[in-house]
């Protein structure tokens, strides 16, 4: 068994990576186990910032890391919110608060602008770093392409799944089932491409 550290203290995204990663017989530690800050995320872009906190990671515990980053580019407003999609709105708010804060600021933004120009995808970043010194760190992607809604639709899910539109299941993201989305996802994509290419 290998230890890699999750920079993340996410418990619902430690639960889903070790469930996903089960055949790669590691065993994968949330940062929160361990007492340090969690790294800025001073990036320009969704690989810079997955760089970054598996880095940082890696530098606090000695360990192999793995990072994510994640969000929703909308192209009729240039690819925002993009790596800011977690604090669209601001960031001083309840994790409930600001998902509906950002979904209502993308809705405000794409007043007027038709349905067929409301293309939009959710991006993922997986980064893995061997050490915190490595050179050439394990960068794997995936995209879930979608449209914006004119209003919020379902219950499930959380962040933009609301107004994310799925054109292959006719329905948003929050109208399917967490088994049926995490087939589908722009995370599920990424974890893919890392059990394909997994160094170790």
């Amino acid at each position: 068994m290998i230890d890699l550290v999750l920079a993340s203290n996410n418990k619902g995204k430690l639960k889903e990576l070790q469930e996903t990663l089960a055949s790669l017989k590691l065993n994968l530690i949330s940062q929160s186990e361990f007492d340090f800050p969690e790294a800025i995320e001073d990036g320009l872009s969704f690989v810079e910032n997955a760089i970054i906190k598996a880095r940082h990671a890696a530098e606090q515990t000695g360990l192999p890391a793995i990072a994510d980053d994640s969000g929703l580019e909308v192209d009729a407003l240039g690819g925002e919110p993009g790596i800011y999609s977690a604090r669209y709105a601001g960031s001083n708010l309840s994790r409930q608060e600001n998902d509906a804060a950002n979904n209502r600021r993308v809705l405000e933004k794409l007043k007027g602008v038709p349905k067929e120009n409301r293309s939009a995808r959710f991006q993922c970043v997986i980064a893995f770093l061997r050490s915190a010194d490595d050179p050439m760190p394990l960068i794997c992607q995936g995209t879930w392409e979608g449209n914006i809604l004119l209003e919020e639709k379902g219950g499930n899910g959380f962040g933009y799944d609301s107004i994310f539109y799925v054109p292959s299941h006719h329905c948003a993201s929050a109208e399917l089932s967490p088994e049926i989305k995490n087939t589908l996802s722009h995370r599920f994509q990424a974890i893919q491409d890392l059990l394909k290419r997994w160094p170790l």
